[in-house]
């Protein structure tokens, strides 16, 4: 990761808004919510709560993800979205496209995971103290030295994808965590929320939030 921050200034690319929702297509780059110090205040939050002032936080997503993120415009609409990312209610997509060929079309990491203190924000596996951390993957194409997946997380562990790919020997491609050598040889972390699937605070029934992957 470089020491610069340099967002991107792309405007708000809003994907659906209610009374109790807003979903947008967050940008590679841009922080979900503010780091530490004036230098990373600009942030996804800061942007759309300069257009939607009730706008509320319920997850986030790495700097360098890009893809569906979704916010709440009331406390209840926080309060039972919230619950449902807690209770693993909701379904999450992901496309990658990771480093090397992937020999098997589909297969599932269960690895857990937990900080790595002296290291942080990395995380690694531990199996003694680490939490539950899964992930479903599907092979979509192969490319030249590289394979497009989709990925399913089953929980929601921070850097979760990114760790579990290189874990099985396919580092994602251009993370500047967890790839090395030729794997970083990309324009961008190449990780995008693809779709997202919950229930409406209002009623309940089911809603798909999709954004197609940029790569």
């Amino acid at each position: 990761m470089s020491d610069t921050y340099n967002p991107p200034q792309d405007p708000l690319d809003v994907l659906h808004l209610d009374h109790h929702l807003l979903v947008v297509n967050k940008p590679s780059g841009l922080l979900s919510v503010p780091g530490k110090g004036e230098h990373l205040a600009d942030c996804l939050i800061a942007r759309v709560q300069a257009a939607f002032p009730d706008a509320l936080l319920i997850h986030r997503l790495d700097r360098d993800t890009s893809g569906v993120m979704v916010f709440a415009l009331t406390p209840h609409a926080q309060r039972h979205i919230g619950l449902q990312f807690e209770k693993r209610q909701t379904k999450k997509t992901y496309v990658a496209r990771v480093f090397g060929r992937i020999a098997e079309k589909t297969g599932t990491v269960d690895l857990p995971l937990i900080v790595d203190w002296p290291n942080r924000p990395l995380q690694h596996v531990n199996f003694e103290t680490g939490k539950e951390a899964i992930t479903d993957w599907r092979v979509v194409k192969y490319e030249e030295n590289a394979t497009r997946v989709r990925l399913f997380p089953k929980t929601g562990r921070s850097h979760q994808l990114r760790v579990h790919m290189r874990e099985i020997g396919h580092p994602i491609l251009g993370d500047p965590f967890y790839a090395t050598g030729a794997a970083l040889n990309a324009p961008r972390l190449m990780l995008h929320a693809e779709e997202l699937r919950l229930r409406h605070p209002e009623g309940g029934a089911g809603q798909r939030f999709r954004a197609p992957a940029p790569f």
